[in-house]
């Protein structure tokens, strides 16, 4: 049969055995496995901008927190956290 992807669409490494954990979509609820979830980190911060940017004038260091999500393979490409890779530069089939 042929393969698709080299990964087979995770990401757990070379040395890694067995299974990966479970976590659910930030965005639709989904159960997918960490290694397969699409993670990405915004850093949020809690003030407001235009606060900050007053505070900032006067010279005060305004902290932020990551914020880490993690989307499902569908949730990604709906709200463009990822975008599906051109025909040409994705793997050719063999066989």
């Amino acid at each position: 049969m042929v393969k698709k992807r080299k990964n087979r669409g995770r990401h757990k490494g070379r040395g890694k055995k067995g299974r990966s954990g479970y976590i659910s979509c930030s965005n639709c609820g989904a159960r997918i496995p960490r290694d397969k979830a699409i993670r990405r980190v915004v850093w949020r911060s809690y003030v407001d901008p235009q606060l900050s940017q007053e505070l900032k004038k006067q010279g005060a260091i305004i902290l932020k927190q990551p914020l880490v999500k993690y989307y499902c393979v569908s949730c990604a490409i709906h709200f463009g956290v990822v975008r599906i890779g051109m025909s040409a530069e994705r793997k050719a089939r063999e066989g």
